[in-house]
């Protein structure tokens, strides 16, 4: 063979050895880049929703501020201390961060799986609070454990909504059916809210009843059955008042707050005083008034009237927008949830919130009789909190399984 041939073969070779690879990497890249794009949406779709931390987190720090500044008048008038309260929100607030982000991690299987023992515990902290609470103003709601308080009535909230959710969509097919599918529900619910009302602990128990039936009427029952059942419940509401002077009282100045000045209404009146004042943009953070015991702890329960005196409407329409974003937002990750407990869940825990915040708002504005409901994220008080952001950090859990995960 000459040399001109072995050149041309060597030609040939290389040219077809060119084209060899070239058709092997035409076909492997597309499918590296794909396996690649695949890992990545996998990744992304095991990220908790960003959003709702966002928000979140902008609640409890929000939140936080306003304890600050609302409560260093009362603490430092009950223990000389102006930021007493403050440290142990703040204490509190920790911990929930790092109860949330735990919790977050924990597949929302697992603790589905064990709702019925979770059920279990509260019912045992909710009788144990009946023999051995401590009693303040009048009512058994705390468990007192040296270092700290423990409200036996929000881990029952939790529990509750987690119990049903499970229980609610594993017998879907069940819940037309009066006897079989409603009525057990119905039981446990019964029994919960006995349990709270024995301590007495009416707002929660009214709290409770709308959420779980808000729950059970999504989850697919009957509406006929839920409208028949809204009528004893009714009855039973209106009894709990007259039974109770003091409830009476409540009604009777929420429809006159003027009437008596310096006795039922006067609480109702000092709010009005604060949010009035504040006008559209406030007197100032740390700056309210009606803080200087006007407001018998303010941190508490009238926390949003502080808040309107201090930051005015402005301030108001934001922390409520927030409210607004966070139950919008947990609404669309339960529409993207990957089964029916975890879509039931979110549901109940939106709903809370919700009515949470409503009737706080309509109690300070004297859109309703006073009854001790907290405002969510910001009422001063621990167990309250750490089990609120328990219930978040299951959300977020569940946010990593969404079909499109809102990051």
């Amino acid at each position: 063979m000459n040399r001109g041939s072995k050149t041309r073969i060597k030609s040939r070779y290389e040219v077809h050895n060119s084209n060899t690879k070239w058709r092997f990497h035409n076909k492997a890249i597309p499918k590296i880049s794909s396996k690649l794009t695949d890992s990545i949406s996998k990744l992304k779709s095991h990220q908790i929703d960003r959003l709702f931390l966002g928000v979140i987190i902008c609640l409890l720090m929000f939140g936080l501020v306003m304890v600050v500044s609302v409560s260093s008048e009362s603490a430092r008038f009950l223990n000389n201390d102006p930021y007493y309260f403050a440290k142990r929100q703040a204490i509190w607030a920790v911990i929930s961060i790092i109860a949330m982000i735990f919790v977050s991690k924990i597949d929302y299987r697992k603790i589905q799986d064990k709702s019925l023992w979770i059920l279990g515990m509260s019912v045992l902290f909710l009788v144990g609070v009946l023999i051995v609470g401590k009693t303040v103003n009048g009512g058994k709601r705390w468990i007192d454990l040296g270092f700290i308080s423990f409200q036996p009535s929000e881990f029952a909230k939790l529990a509750l909504i987690i119990f049903l959710a499970n229980s609610l969509s594993k017998n879907r097919d069940k819940l037309g059916d009066f006897k079989t599918g409603l009525l057990p529900h119905l039981a446990v619910v019964g029994v919960i809210a006995s349990l709270i009302i024995l301590e007495p602990h009416f707002s929660a128990t009214f709290l409770i009843l709308i959420t779980c039936m808000a729950m059970i009427c999504v989850a697919g029952a009957k509406i006929k059955h839920l409208l028949l059942l809204a009528t004893p419940i009714i009855a039973g509401g209106v009894c709990l008042i007259a039974m109770s002077p003091y409830r009476v009282q409540r009604v009777l100045s929420f429809l006159d707050p003027f009437k008596d000045k310096l006795g039922d209404g006067y609480q109702v009146i000092q709010s009005l005083y604060a949010i009035g004042s504040g006008g559209l943009f406030g007197l100032g953070l740390g700056k309210s008034r009606q803080k200087f015991l006007y407001i018998p702890e303010p941190h508490n329960d009238f926390i949003f009237s502080i808040l309107c005196e201090e930051l005015g409407w402005i301030g108001a329409i934001f922390m409520i927008s927030l409210f607004i974003i966070l139950i919008w937002w947990g609404i669309s990750i339960a529409m993207r949830a990957p089964d029916r407990f975890s879509c039931l869940f979110i549901f109940g825990m939106m709903t809370l919130i919700a009515v949470e915040t409503i009737i706080n708002i309509s109690v300070v504005t004297s859109s309703m009789p006073v009854t001790g409901m907290p405002l969510p994220f910001f009422s001063y008080g621990g167990t309250s909190l750490l089990f609120l952001m328990i219930g978040m950090g299951i959300i977020l859990n569940i946010s990593r399984y969404t079909t499109r995960s809102g990051n």
